[in-house]
């Protein structure tokens, strides 16, 4: 009798191959060959699901995109059920930012391969429609948290774009550094930095 073979996980098993060469090696290395071996698969079974690389790529960033944005809407959620101002929105807030960062090793994963594919999107057109999806879902999650975090008025509805920016310009910035220098952008400071981040909107009181 035939083996069943399940598509979708069998995809999500080559998906999280691109994942760990992505992590460990770069994009670069993440040919169809190359994900084959790390799956444990034939290329010809690879191909069964992904025409080329273009292809297994634009998927595994969709993928990762995925990821993230659920992680980032429960959390939201969660944020939204909180009164304004309290410690415990606070720390709603900041498990929320947590998500875009490497403060565990499937969130360090995620946050090298996210990276990556939106630096590659730059030179890869192929990449490009994910890569603008990408910002416009990271971007409606964080101007939503930032509507939630202001004190409400027209001046805040006119800088609601900017501040959003600043928010994922500093989230990008320790995304990098946490990446790059693990032994000085720890979690802790990484709170540190988002605290004094989110001081500076208001959103918690000056000591």
């Amino acid at each position: 009798m035939p083996k069943i073979v399940d598509a979708e996980a069998r995809r999500l098993d080559v998906v999280h191959a691109v994942f760990r060469i992505i992590a460990s090696d770069g994009l670069e290395r993440a040919s169809l060959r190359e994900v084959a071996d790390e799956a444990g698969l034939a290329v010809g079974s690879v191909r069964h699901y992904f025409a080329s690389s273009d292809d297994l790529l634009v998927f595994s960033f969709g993928a990762v995109i995925d990821r993230i944005a659920g992680r980032l809407e429960l959390a939201l959620t969660v944020v939204e059920q909180q009164a304004g101002g309290s410690p415990e929105q606070h720390a709603a807030v900041l498990n929320l930012l947590g998500q875009f960062l490497p403060l565990d090793e499937e969130l360090a994963v995620d946050a090298c391969v996210w990276m990556a594919f939106r630096h590659a999107a730059r030179i890869k057109p192929v990449l490009a429609a994910e890569a603008e999806r990408s910002h416009r879902t990271v971007a409606a999650v964080v101007g939503r948290l930032i509507m939630l975090l202001s004190p409400g008025g027209a001046d805040v509805q006119e800088t609601l774009v900017i501040e959003a920016e600043r928010l994922l310009a500093t989230m990008d910035g320790l995304c990098m550094h946490a990446l790059l220098q693990p032994e000085w952008m720890t979690a802790e400071m990484c709170s540190d930095v988002l605290t004094a981040h989110l001081r500076s909107l208001g959103a918690v009181p000056a000591h």
